[in-house]
């Protein structure tokens, strides 16, 4: 039998990722004496090579025999080398049964996931004083919401039915599930970064990261802090408000590249914004940087019940939109851009890149496309209003000081049109 070379492939990998494996664990055993080591690199080479010696060999007929030969005496191999170690750790004995498993997923054809996995291991396995440090660090509430967070996105997102239902059949479960998702998973990364880096930098770094994908979720996962965090309120206030800077950024970058010609009616109405948000970030964290920064966050770090409240609010918007489409069609163009962009101003900016240049005004598009951005902007200020009430006064503030500036952009814009 003549062999090919993705059968070269096949059995070379198995031993890349036996090398690499074994690397990381040869690294960390570095200071074992000569001979009480129960595997190094080369011994992990070896895994790495039978397993892929019992994947390649189960694919030749009748070749499933000499597999089973290979791995059982590869599992027996580990099971001696553990009964000699006598360690209470099976650290090294886990891996070796993974190498061979990986090894084996590399023989039947898959080198590219198996090489993938053997990274992840290896850098799963590189990184047992971190995670040992991180154990240690955390409370029993800091465990039951990383739990929480584990089955609200690993154990119902996943089984909920992708498929358009309800009123209208606006409504798609698990599009709506990934909003409870999004916001919980931006709380949570807030309060660890905040825990990690310090109360200001971890959260200022959450806002703006989760603001490249969606202000209105970092929004939502800040405000339903407010109430509970009364110390971190400026804190909180200057990262809505840098969510809201990054938003205005992010619209600005994607009206330059996909809708260019609409720049004239829709700078001068979204700058304003922007300028205010800006003032704002630069007030509320001289404020913050005021306030005692040292102190560790407090509060419940997973808060679903806010989440499913945002969740009701986006439910509803999309049944507006949905109704909008139906009864006024092409012809409610705007209105239906606008109730849409307002939970996700991207998706307005690229529906409009579609319509041709000479068959809407410059700034008759640019002042449609900043609707969304300013509907936007008024619907987390609702957010903040209803989730943290009096609590939310700065937050609140920032938002309406953007908005506000938005309105006096659109007097601009009028003007410049010949409308005012």
């Amino acid at each position: 039998m003549m062999l090919e070379a993705d059968d070269y492939a096949r059995l070379l990998v198995p031993l890349a990722i036996g090398l690499l494996i074994g690397l990381e664990r040869g690294w960390q055993q570095r200071q074992a004496a000569p001979g009480s080591r129960v595997a190094g690199l080369r011994t992990f080479g070896l895994f790495g090579l039978i397993g892929g010696l019992a994947g390649f060999a189960s694919g030749v007929a009748g070749g499933w025999a000499v597999a089973a030969v290979l791995l059982l005496a590869g599992a027996a191999l580990v099971v001696i080398g553990y009964r000699r170690d006598r360690s209470p750790s099976a650290t090294t004995e886990a891996a070796a049964l993974v190498t061979l498993g990986l090894g084996w997923l590399a023989g039947q054809g898959l080198p590219v996931p198996a090489l993938a996995l053997a990274a992840m291991t290896a850098f799963l396995l590189s990184q047992r004083a971190r995670l040992h440090q991180f154990v240690a660090g955390m409370g029993e509430a800091d465990l039951a919401a990383l739990v929480r967070f584990a089955v609200i996105a690993g154990g119902l997102w996943p089984v909920l039915p992708d498929r358009a239902m309800g009123p209208l059949d606006a409504w798609n479960p698990r599009e709506l599930w990934l909003v409870v998702v999004l916001v919980c998973a931006i709380g949570f990364a807030g309060y660890a970064l905040s825990r990690r880096m310090g109360p200001g930098r971890g959260l200022l770094v959450t806002a703006a990261v989760g603001a490249i994908y969606s202000s209105t979720a970092v929004t939502a996962a800040l405000a339903q802090r407010l109430r509970s965090e009364v110390a971190a309120r400026p804190r909180l206030a200057a990262g809505i408000a840098l969510a809201s800077l990054v938003m205005f950024v992010r619209v600005m970058a994607l009206v330059a590249v996909l809708v260019p010609f609409a720049l004239p009616g829709f700078v001068p109405v979204v700058a304003p914004g922007m300028l205010a948000s800006l003032a704002m970030v630069w007030w509320l964290g001289r404020r913050a940087s005021a306030a005692s920064a040292s102190a560790a966050p407090t509060g419940n770090p997973f808060a679903l019940l806010p989440a499913l409240g945002f969740v009701l609010l986006v439910a509803l918007v999309q049944l507006a939109v949905k109704y909008m489409q139906l009864r006024f069609g092409d012809g409610g163009v705007a209105l239906t851009l606008a109730l849409a962009g307002a939970l996700d101003v991207d998706a307005a900016i690229v529906a409009l890149r579609g319509a041709p240049a000479d068959a809407i005004s410059p700034m008759l598009a640019g002042a449609i496309l900043a609707l969304p951005v300013l509907l936007n902007t008024l619907l987390k200020l609702g957010v903040v209003l209803v989730t943290a009430g009096r609590a939310g006064g700065q937050s609140a503030g920032a938002l309406a000081a953007a908005a506000l500036a938005m309105l006096a952009g659109y007097g601009l814009v009028a003007s410049l049109a010949g409308l005012g």
